[in-house]
């Protein structure tokens, strides 16, 4: 008992300082007193620390239940990438029974139908899995690095600047070889880079949407007008060039091997990069305070976008819009994190292009369609709706 009236008189006291200690100068009257914390009991404790591991387990299990998702998704967009490459193998312009394009993959002999589905087709197929990667790649790289949802190789005019060396290349200097092209094409795309974002950066942030995209479609009209200046000036190059430079996965005489290692080292590259991507496209700030190399990672994602577009603008011609579209969808499923999102691009890109390609080849029968065509025909909407998005947020 006298050990309870000691301890509630230390108590009391221990409140008086306090209150005296804390009141504001000046103030008269008589001291409150501050009220004591609620004592905490064993089974308190216990509770808290229960509440707090299952708050860790459900933590846990729903980044479980979003890694699961992600990996259904791409599952799902793998098999949806099988059934477009068998499509791009059984449809063409010449109708052929499947039976007989599946004998002609496997047996193949000296026809010419075994010729335009052992050749033609598989190296077309080919040609579209790799520039459908690439771009796509290279618009998940873009976007991340300007922080702009909106960037895009063809849009910000690095597949124009690509486009406009090989053209330059094959009227000065009759350079028409794939290596040759993809070395003119790889420069030309720097220089556009550097142009682009050099004048957008004059009139303010050159991370600005807007800005970028006005700059960007400029150039690639002022680009698109010396092309077709010098197609028209040289007959010989406009039959070599006309289909390719709206794009076009026709070409035949494309080294698959060597392009193929081309890509790879670019997604390769891209993939190293994923990491400081995510942090990147938080925001320069952002990425530093979580120890990225701000400027070291800008240098090298420019020279993985300048190879991966170079390769793809040499083989098949500026493709506009696959680097806008795919990025963009595969971010609204995958979330910010670069990696699933460069993951989920390097299978969705080829599907749309090897979807527009087989759709090119239906519906002008016995003629077909570029490809290029095709994906401006669908990506113009997107566009549309992204800056009127933007336009919303910004009111």
């Amino acid at each position: 008992m006298k050990q309870t009236k000691r301890y509630g008189f230390r108590w009391r006291t221990v409140r008086l300082l306090v209150a005296r200690a804390t009141a504001p100068s000046g103030e008269s009257g008589p001291v409150k007193m501050v009220d004591a914390p609620p004592p905490v009991s064993a089974r308190s404790r216990h509770r808290h620390e229960v509440n707090r591991g299952n708050d860790e387990r459900k933590g846990t299990h729903g980044a479980r239940a979003q890694r699961g998702r992600r990996s259904l998704i791409i599952l799902v967009v793998a098999a949806l990438l099988m059934l477009c490459i068998a499509a791009s193998l059984a449809v063409g312009s010449s109708t052929l029974p499947v039976g007989a394009v599946w004998n002609y993959l496997l047996h193949p002999d000296g026809t010419y139908d075994s010729y335009v589905v052992h050749t033609l087709r598989m190296q077309r197929t080919a040609i579209g899995i790799l520039v459908g990667a690439s771009l796509a790649v290279a618009g998940a790289i873009m976007q991340a690095v300007t922080h702009n949802p909106l960037a895009e190789p063809g849009l910000l005019g690095v597949n124009s600047g690509a486009s406009l060396a090989v053209t330059i290349g094959a009227v000065a200097a009759g350079l028409t070889s794939i290596p040759m092209q993809f070395v003119l094409a790889c420069a030309g795309a720097f220089l556009a880079a550097v142009m682009v974002y050099g004048l957008a950066a004059i009139a303010g942030p050159a991370a600005s949407p807007v800005r970028l995209l006005l700059v960007g479609t400029a150039f690639s009209a002022a680009a698109s007008a010396i092309v077709q200046a010098l197609m028209l000036r040289h007959p010989e190059a406009f039959d070599a060039f006309r289909y390719w430079d709206v794009g076009s996965l026709s070409r035949r005489n494309v080294p698959i091997a060597a392009v193929s290692l081309i890509v790879l080292v670019g997604i390769i590259g891209a993939a190293l990069s994923a990491r400081g991507l995510t942090n990147i496209s938080l925001g320069d700030d952002v990425a530093r305070t979580l120890g990225t190399r701000v400027t070291t990672l800008r240098v090298v994602s420019i020279a993985m976008l300048t190879i991966l577009c170079g390769i793809s603008t040499a083989v098949a011609g500026p493709i506009g819009f696959v680097g806008l579209m795919v990025p963009l969808f595969a971010s609204w499923l995958m979330g910010e994190h670069r990696g699933w999102i460069i993951s989920l691009c390097l299978l969705l890109g080829p599907v749309l292009v090897l979807a527009a390609d087989v759709v090119g080849r239906v519906i002008a029968r016995p003629a077909e369609m570029q490809v290029g065509l095709l994906t401006a025909f669908v990506g113009s909407p997107v566009l549309l709706l992204m800056v009127m998005r933007l336009r919303e947020r910004a009111a």
